[in-house]
């Protein structure tokens, strides 16, 4: 908590989120609670969600909505939208001391920016900037957007929360390992088999959940193929041209209105990429292909919530995001066909490595075989644990900064 998620940017929010002055949610940074708030000229705001006089939240954890003031319902003080104190109750008593209308009112957060409708904060104000820390990931992050016809995403349909009795560095590796899904999710693909054939005898279409989840029993050679990428401070990709998404039938009303925005050989360009997952280490995994992020939140060593935020893609035909939100619920729900595979995996997990007698776990597979491709990521098979290796050389040197 305080060596990464205090010093890294983490992800927030969008700003689909926060439309209008006034608009704002509550999120956190590690243990800091924090609200996000759009200011009357239009900027944005992080301010630690916690009132100057007692420490009380000012609203509770993943609060929405819009506010004139900021209030505290303990005691009574307000504040403006920026954090200054605009009401103290019953000045008398304070004369002397530091409390006043005056008073400095709602700390921030050291640094926020964001990237495309992106919003991210971290709690230190040094560091580098949001651009340098993205680096190779901006084209993951574009991609994203740029599958809008009209180059915006909002976010639509709420969100999915699900605990996972477990650390958080395990939904981290496993949302890039390439070598889970075909036994963890075994048979959930043999049913999605079983009913794609019984429709495909009878000359039925096969809905898109069916083609949602038989790509995760696809052989080793597929997510091999697939290949993956590390970038600094732990990013990384898995997938590029290929993906378990790259499968799925096409929706042509969706391609010509992509290729009227953007003409055909750039929505052609824009829709081969298809990246299976993407990793903003610490704290955020995002889907382009199916336009859904997937948000980390720690709340203990052996307990992580995971928020999945679904995205409509401005111009785009509402079917496509219908799809986001059947992808979501047969794949991320705690009640779907896939998530709870990964769910007991990862509390198994957790309880093998609380063992004492062995301190190692393997992460050796294709050694040195990373190239440099033209962003300056590395890159390399599918299958192979660069990627995990990758994300505990940047655990590593996260943790070893209070070492100096």
């Amino acid at each position: 908590m305080s060596r990464i998620f205090a010093r890294s940017w983490i992800y927030l929010g969008h700003d689909s989120q926060i439309a209008d002055p006034g608009c704002f949610f509550a999120t956190q940074i590690g243990r800091e609670p924090v609200l996000v708030i759009r200011q009357t000229d239009g900027s944005i705001r992080a301010l630690l969600n916690r009132c100057a006089h007692k420490g009380m939240q000012l609203c509770p954890d993943g609060a929405t909505g819009k506010k004139r003031l900021l209030h505290c319902g303990y005691h009574g003080w307000t504040y403006h939208l920026d954090g200054r104190v605009r009401t103290v109750p019953v000045e008398q008593g304070y004369e002397g001391t530091c409390v006043s209308r005056g008073s400095a009112g709602l700390s921030a957060i050291g640094a926020i920016a964001h990237y495309r409708g992106f919003i991210f904060g971290r709690l230190q104000a040094e560091g580098p900037d949001l651009l340098s820390w993205l680096g190779p990931m901006r084209s993951s992050l574009d991609n994203f957007v740029d599958r809008a016809p009209e180059d915006r995403v909002v976010v639509a349909g709420g969100v999915l929360r699900y605990l996972h009795h477990a650390n958080w560095k395990f939904f981290a590796e496993n949302t890039l390992d390439a070598l889970h899904p075909m036994v963890v999710h075994q048979s959930a693909v043999a049913q999605a088999r079983k009913a794609q054939a019984q429709r495909t005898e009878q000359g039925l279409d096969v809905p898109f959940e069916l083609q949602a989840v038989v790509p995760f029993g696809a052989p080793y050679s597929f997510f091999n193929d697939m290949g993956q990428r590390g970038a600094p401070f732990g990013h990384g990709d898995l997938g590029n041209r290929s993906s378990i998404h790259s499968g799925y039938e096409s929706q042509q009303e969706y391609f010509q209105t992509l290729s009227s925005a953007r003409g055909e050989e750039q929505a052609r360009q824009i829709l081969s990429i298809s990246r299976n997952n993407s990793v903003l280490y610490p704290s955020i995994m995002f889907k382009a292909p199916v336009s859904l992020v997937r948000v980390i939140k720690p709340l203990a060593v052996d307990r992580t919530l995971i928020e999945t935020w679904h995205f409509r893609l401005c111009g785009a035909p509402d079917d496509l995001f219908h799809r986001t939100v059947q992808y979501s619920t047969i794949v991320n729900s705690s009640a779907g066909a896939v998530g709870p595979d990964d769910h007991v995996a990862y509390q198994r997990l957790q309880r093998g490595l609380q063992g004492q007698l062995n301190d190692w776990v393997l992460l050796a597979r294709y050694p040195g075989q990373e190239t440099a491709d033209e962003e300056g990521a590395l890159s390399t098979q599918g299958t192979s644990d660069f990627v995990y290796r990758n994300q505990f050389a940047a655990w590593s040197e996260y943790m070893q900064q209070d070492a100096s």
